[in-house]
Order: C-alpha cells, then sequence, then structure tokens
C-alpha cells in the first residue's frame, strides 16, 4: 500500500538509525496483532473493460462515493488517491486496483469481518456505478496495453523504470492482485525465525490459493502466473533472500539489504524527484544525484522499503506476500494460515523444523515451479499437496491454541476451512476455472469474470 507522501523529519546520518527504527517494531505477545490486505480488479458490467480513473463509471467517483461510509479522502495533486478510516486505507495500485490495507487487529474474526464490511460497501458503491470488482491473481482478459494508469507520481517512475530491470515488471504493476497479512515479532530471534519460516513456506501459500492461469482470454500454462512474474520483474529487490537463512541474520543484515536495492524516487514537499537506479547508501553519505549535499529523512527511509518485494518483506512487521488474490473466503484464509503457523511458539518450531534443512537451491526450486504445477509439483519425493496437509495441520493446530472465540463460540480454525478444501480435493482455485474455462463457459473467460466478481 502507497499512501500519502508525510512530512520528512530530521536528517538521518548514521545506519544505525536505520536499524534502531526496524528494531523498534518489536512487540510484547500480548500486544501481538494481524493486517490484511487485499487487492482486486475493477470493471464495467457493460463490457468487463477495466476502470479509467476518470468518467462516470471511474475510479475517482468510486473513491467518492465509498466517502459516505465516514472513509477521508487523500489527494495527490488535486486527484483523489485514497482514503482512510480507522486504521484502515484503501489505495490505488497502477492499473486501478484497489486494494484495502486493513488495520491491526487481535484476532482473525475481527479481520474477516472488516474485510466483509469493506466488500459490501465498495460492491454497493459500484452497483451503483454499474461496475463490479474481481479477485483473482492476475487480470484474465485485457492487454498491457489496454490499462488505464492511475494518477500516481511515484507509478510514473515505477514504469519507466521496471523494464530496465526485468520483462514482467509492468505486468506487476498493472495486472496482478494479491492477498498477504502483517504480522508482529516480539524480538530479533523471533523475526528471524518468522522471516525463514515465511520464506521457507511461501510456495505452500501460493500453491494452495494458485488463482491466475489466465493471459488475454487464454490459458497461459500456469497456475499462479501472478508469481511467475515476480520472478521476471526484478532481481535486486524480488525474491526469497538467501542471506536470510544465514548465520548472523538480524535487523541489521536486512537493512544493509535494502541500502544496496536501488532507489525509485525522493519525495519533497509533495512531489516525487526521480532517484531510479540511484543508492541510498549514497543517499545516507550525502551523495545522492537527485539531491546531491541532502542527506534522507525517516520519511525516505520508509518509502525505500516499501518499494522491495521480496516473498516476506520486513519493516515494523512481517509482510506475508505470496498469495494470489481471490474470494472473500480465501482473504480471510491466508492470515489464518499464517497466523495458525507463526503465533503459537511450539507451532513455530514445529515448522522450523520441516524446513531448517532445506537447501537455497531447493527454495529456488520451489520458487520456479510452483506457479506452474502449484500443489503438484514434486519436492523430496512427495507432491506440494502432500506437504501443504502437514501445514495446515500445523497451522490448525496454532490457531486452536490461540483459543480466540468469536460470539457463536468458534475459535479461528474456521477460516482455514477454504484452504482445508483444497487440500482435500487437491483442486486449487486456478484448476476450478480451467475446468469451466473448458465445459460451462465455452473457452471464454467473461463468465469467469461475472461469476466470480464479489
Amino acid at each position: 500500500m502507497s499512501g500519502p507522501p508525510r512530512p520528512g523529519g530530521s536528517p538521518v546520518t548514521d545506519k544505525r538509525e536505520l536499524v534502531e527504527y526496524i528494531a523498534a517494531g518489536a512487540t510484547p505477545r500480548e500486544e501481538w496483532r494481524i493486517g490484511t490486505e487485499h487487492e482486486k480488479f475493477g470493471f464495467r458490467l457493460s463490457d468487463l473493460a477495466p476502470l479509467p480513473y476518470e468518467g462516470p463509471q471511474g475510479i475517482r467517483v468510486l473513491l467518492e462515493g465509498l466517502q459516505r461510509f465516514s472513509w477521508q479522502p487523500f489527494y495527490e495533486n488535486g486527484n483523489i488517491i485514497g482514503l482512510s478510516f480507522d486504521g484502515q486505507a484503501v489505495t490505488l495500485e497502477p492499473g486501478g486496483q484497489v486494494e484495502l490495507s486493513g488495520a491491526p487487529y487481535a484476532n482473525l474474526h475481527q479481520s474477516c469481518v472488516e474485510v466483509q464490511t469493506h466488500l459490501s460497501q465498495v460492491t454497493t458503491v459500484a452497483a451503483e456505478l454499474g461496475v463490479g470488482f474481481l479477485g483473482v491473481g492476475f487480470q484474465p482478459k485485457w492487454k498491457l496495453g489496454d490499462i488505464p494508469m492511475m494518477p500516481k507520481a511515484r507509478y510514473r517512475i515505477m514504469r519507466a523504470y521496471m523494464p530496465t530491470r526485468g520483462r514482467l515488471g509492468l505486468d506487476m504493476m498493472f495486472r496482478t492482485c494479491t492477498i498477504q497479512t502483517n504480522l508482529d515479532f516480539v524480538d530479533e530471534a523471533d523475526m528471524v525465525k518468522k522471516l525463514r519460516v515465511g520464506l521457507a513456506l511461501q510456495p505452500v501459500a501460493t500453491a494452495l490459493f494458485a488463482n491466475s492461469p489466465f493471459t488475454e482470454g487464454r490459458p497461459n500454462g500456469y497456475l499462479s502466473y501472478r508469481s511467475k512474474i515476480w520472478t521476471d520483474t526484478d532481481p535486486d529487490r524480488c525474491g526469497i533472500l538467501p542471506f536470510a537463512f544465514e548465520p548472523g541474520m538480524g535487523f541489521e543484515r536486512y537493512v544493509d539489504y535494502v541500502l544496496d536495492a536501488p532507489m525509485y524516487f525522493v519525495v519533497r514537499d509533495g512531489a516525487y524527484i526521480d532517484a531510479s537506479g540511484q543508492s541510498f547508501r549514497d543517499f545516507l553519505a550525502g551523495r545522492l544525484p537527485a539531491l546531491p549535499g541532502e542527506r534522507p529523512t525517516m520519511s525516505d527511509w520508509e518509502d525505500h522499503l516499501t518499494t522491495l518485494f521480496p516473498e516476506v518483506r520486513l519493516k515494523r512487521f512481517i509482510e506475508m506476500r505470496g498469495a494470489d488474490g481471490g474470494p472473500w473466503d480465501i482473504i480471510c484464509a491466508l492470515p489464518a494460515f499464517w497466523v495458525g503457523l507463526i503465533y503459537d511458539a511450539g507451532v513455530l518450531d514445529d515448522a522450523w523444523h520441516m524446513v531448517e534443512d532445506w537447501t537455497i537451491e531447493e527454495h529456488e526450486y520451489l520458487r520456479k515451479e510452483v506457479p506452474r504445477h502449484a500443489l503438484h509439483t514434486k519436492f523430496r519425493g512427495r507432491t506440494m499437496l502432500e506437504l501443504a496437509r502437514d501445514v495446515l495441520a500445523l497451522a490448525r493446530e496454532g490457531l486452536k491454541r490461540r483459543a480466540v472465540r468469536d460470539r457463536s463460540g468458534r475459535d479461528e480454525t474456521h477460516f482455514l476451512v477454504p484452504a482445508d478444501l483444497i487440500a482435500e480435493t487437491g483442486q486449487t482455485p486456478a484448476e476450478g476455472l480451467l475446468e469451466a474455462f473448458h465445459g460451462e463457459w465455452k473457452r471464454s473467460v467473461d463468465p469467469l469474470i461475472l461469476d466470480c466478481m464479489y
């Protein structure tokens, strides 16, 4: 999520300040929270075309319509680019994907109510405008050139820079949607273990929730094409972070990684200054070509942290980033998967023991093969389906131990039901879409868009 520019603050002059910034995210266990984020594609019901920013069926009108629900707008150059309310934010991705960045909640019951409330609000306004919203991992119908770009200055800089680093960076920007969850850590050692488990098991989440098998109206040969795209976007800022599994991993090592990742921009007085490809290390030393003699503020550091896209991202919390967009029950299942795995110390230890001897070559193998084969991927004499069942059993145990119940007496395990059904049948959401495409949809993705809209 990219919100409005923030005030800069005092200059940062030493790397230690950057390390301390991330370390300050350490949170007592009793204060751990869950944040859920998801993106979705908007389209006109009349012709299924993607939504422009302007016009009677545009994104601007949608954001204005949501303000009846107490959302407060924020602007860039006179354009409304997002909304905020009660710790939540609605923002725009480059191609008009609408994202909810949820507030931090104590349990999954609260987080899922937030998701349902947001989708109810969006669909209420959308119905009045004659538009709809779809949760899948990759735009199934339209070509890259058909997608309008939203009026955010950072996206102009990224659009120019992305093709210099990978073949699919623009597809990432304009044609993907994801679900992610944000979780806390208690100290540096806890962060390291959670980061490692998250990176290792991210392919399991990718496989279970694979939901992007179409490109421009036809099967693309992948079950999670969104995940494939990340393998050819930008090697400087994407991937599985091999250094995270090395001795000495900690806050400072992650900061070194971020310092070495090329920048996109710097914000000054609300304006975006192109610093693409330049070094934050140079910025820290006062040698940034885009701003000679200036040193960064902590807001610059916060901005730079948001421009890295590894499979698991560290800020003052941990972001699990490996799942395709999907229907509302999958939006709730993804955080349940990760909360169950890493919010109980015993289950986290069990998960780490499951993966601690995996080699970097095996991590890379999974990252390459899972986008195409999902649960059918072969690994260590088994399939990802078998591994996923074992991992889901751990997640379920972790949620049981939390024993957080709603008003009906249900604990949080019921949010795993969609994932359990996938693991029981062995059929990913993508395979269900492909089956319908070759059957009742008569080789058209148009019914997908209408049948699977929120």
